[in-house]
């Protein structure tokens, strides 16, 4: 989707059956269904028309998981639209399958913002991911918007710590092969861990969350959205 539009999200995909009996109930199962779905990400494609991102955070509290999703025009930064949504935890919590427990919660609240969003950055990984295939790969695909993983700490790979300027950036590998792009957001503050999620390249991702950092660490889509997804699981 080039341009924001009315209305919720569009669900083109439809690849994951989030109700009924194909949902996985195994770690196999998962883990399968991951590989079988990695290769329909796109990795190519670009971001910079979006001036509408969407963050999206996730936390669980007493097995539940309280996502939200907050929109937010790039580069004024001006916070436009917050929406949340409530699921059931229905996986256990595995290092690789963490998607499992919260994406059902995330596209939920993605589709409650009454204006579809021209990018997604996810708290959570894309490529970045044992079998290539992280939250931000499972809610890209999904939506079919482009999207991209941002987090604040390592899953797998190995890099070397970028230098000290802000855009300063190294690559994330796994036996050779680029799976992201370790991004200096702020100068001399830790970096963050970017990898594309579906229709973006590396480089368009990590421009984006770039692009949509302001006077803190983390782009300021996923922070408006970690911030209250904090609130509300304390609350």
């Amino acid at each position: 989707m080039a341009s924001s539009s009315r209305g919720r999200p569009a669900r083109a995909s439809q690849i994951l059956p989030l109700q009924d009996q194909d949902w996985p109930s195994d770690p196999a199962g998962a883990r399968a269904l991951q590989t079988r779905l990695a290769s329909r990400v796109v990795t190519a494609g670009s971001a910079g028309h979006a001036n509408l991102v969407a963050g999206v955070d996730v936390h669980v509290r007493d097995e539940t998981a309280i996502a939200v999703a907050s929109l937010v025009h790039v580069p004024t930064m001006e916070l436009r639209e917050t929406a949340t949504a409530e699921e059931p935890v229905r996986f256990p919590y595995l290092t690789g399958l963490l998607a499992f427990r919260e994406l059902p919660a995330a596209l939920a609240a993605l589709e409650r913002l009454t204006t579809t969003p021209q990018a997604v950055l996810v708290d959570g990984h894309g490529l970045a991911h044992p079998r290539r295939f992280g939250l931000a790969c499972h809610l890209g695909l999904e939506l079919d918007l482009p999207t991209a993983g941002c987090a604040k700490t390592r899953l797998v790979g190995d890099y070397s710590m970028p230098d000290g300027p802000r855009g300063s950036h190294t690559a994330l590998t796994i036996r050779g092969e680029v799976v992201g792009a370790v991004l200096r957001t702020r100068a001399d503050v830790s970096p963050v861990f970017v990898s594309v999620g579906h229709r973006l390249s590396l480089r368009a991702a990590t421009a984006l969350a770039l692009r949509c950092t302001g006077r803190f660490r983390q782009p300021e889509p996923l922070r408006q959205a970690h911030l209250a997804a904090r609130a509300l699981s304390r609350a």
